[in-house]
């Protein structure tokens, strides 16, 4: 596909996406928990399903690291064409039915196969770091102002039964993102598992006060039919009632656990995206504009397009209503060493992202350490004394 702008002047530009195509990548990774669901039906073969494990934490972080960067940014002057070419909104959508299939195929196989609670253990886990990928369409989704992308993404996130993320999202975290007011951005000198601890109720906290703000505003009850989050909860509800009553209780184990799992899946996102960086506050006491550099970005072509370039991060935060497609990378951003499922498994052991990430948070802040979101009397691992001001 090639876009095409005429300036005053005359001059033509002239953008040929190539990754128009390559966006078929994220339903290849959608298709890990069905292909694996497909071929234990086929086989009986337990290492089947820790198929998707090693897809996440194996394959992916390998492509990434084989393919590299990508070195693809839309001209300006192309963003407005490619923002409304419907090409690229729809793969979005078509994947939200596609998730709940995945789900149905999940529920399928526990209720069919006499499957112990370990194996079903694992395959919800391996399922639920794909699950987290739903949150992450509802991320897209939700960013829309239409309401068929609106109920998309609340269907999207009743896939995992996370019905306040949108709400939370918009007008939470990207209102108060970078600060320490922000349950979503974690600080220096926090692990993973402590920022889990905080982000995970902290969100929903938030979003329901959002929520229940709007309603009042509108005149209308908390616990009244438009709430957004108890629309999205409802679904989630009467969805895992029936296939507990139609396949047994194994079945609503398996929901649990893949639930859980894709919520720490956004909170592990959430923990790299913001790690350490602070907004500035001016002399009035506000905090400044988002910028991109508040955001840690990482351009590896594999992940980014497996999860419609979330990962481009630094330029979403400053555009919010930009679309996946347009979204770009600039040298100058903080950077992550790796894509997300890689900076997963390095967050899952503290001292080795500490030893990873410090110094690069130092570095974002010249130095100067009171400039960094960190936990209080932190002192950060890789970085000499010398170092910091």
């Amino acid at each position: 596909m090639v876009f095409k702008t005429r300036d005053q002047a005359g001059n033509i530009t002239t953008y040929k996406d190539a990754k128009r195509y390559y966006w078929l990548i994220a339903y290849a990774s959608s298709s890990v928990t069905l292909f694996t669901v497909a071929l234990y039906a086929y086989t009986l073969a337990t290492a089947t399903l820790f198929i998707p494990l090693i897809y996440f934490f194996i394959v992916i972080p390998g492509l990434d690291a084989l393919i590299g960067e990508d070195p693809y940014n839309p001209p300006d002057d192309v963003l407005a064409q490619m923002a409304e070419d419907p090409y690229y909104s729809r793969l979005v959508r078509w994947l939200v039915p596609y998730a709940w299939i995945n789900l149905f195929a999940g529920v399928w196989l526990v209720g069919t196969y006499d499957l112990p609670l370990w194996l079903i253990a694992l395959f919800a886990f391996g399922k639920g770091l794909f699950g987290s990928g739903t949150i992450m369409l509802a991320h897209e989704l939700g960013h829309k102002t239409n309401k068929t992308d609106q109920w998309l993404a609340k269907l999207a996130l009743a896939v995992v039964g996370y019905g306040h993320f949108c709400i939370e999202h918009n007008r939470g975290h990207h209102v108060h993102v970078a600060t320490p007011e922000d349950p979503a951005s974690a600080r220096m000198g926090e692990s993973i598992y402590a920022f889990a601890l905080r982000e995970i109720p902290g969100a929903f906290v938030r979003g329901w006060q959002n929520e229940k703000a709007r309603l009042n505003r509108k005149n209308l009850g908390t616990f009244s039919l438009q709430n957004d989050i108890l629309q999205g909860y409802a679904i989630t509800l009467i969805v895992f009632a029936i296939c507990t009553v139609l396949f047994g209780w194994k079945v609503l184990f398996l929901l649990v656990i893949q639930s859980v799992v894709a919520w720490y899946g956004l909170t592990q996102a959430n923990y790299v995206e913001h790690y350490g960086l602070l907004r500035q506050k001016d002399e009035n006491g506000k905090y400044e504009r988002c910028q991109p550099r508040h955001s840690w970005n990482t351009n590896h072509i594999f992940s980014n397009l497996s999860t419609f370039h979330l990962q481009r991060h630094s330029d979403h935060h400053a555009n919010p209503l930009r679309p996946y497609q347009t979204l770009r990378n600039f040298p100058d951003l903080p950077s992550l060493p790796s894509g997300y499922p890689g900076c997963f498994a390095l967050a899952a052991i503290p001292s080795l992202w500490y030893k990873t990430m410090d110094p690069k948070v130092l570095e974002w802040a010249g130095g100067d350490i009171n400039k960094t979101n960190r936990v209080d009397g932190y002192e950060p691992m890789g970085v000499s004394a010398a170092n910091t001001c």
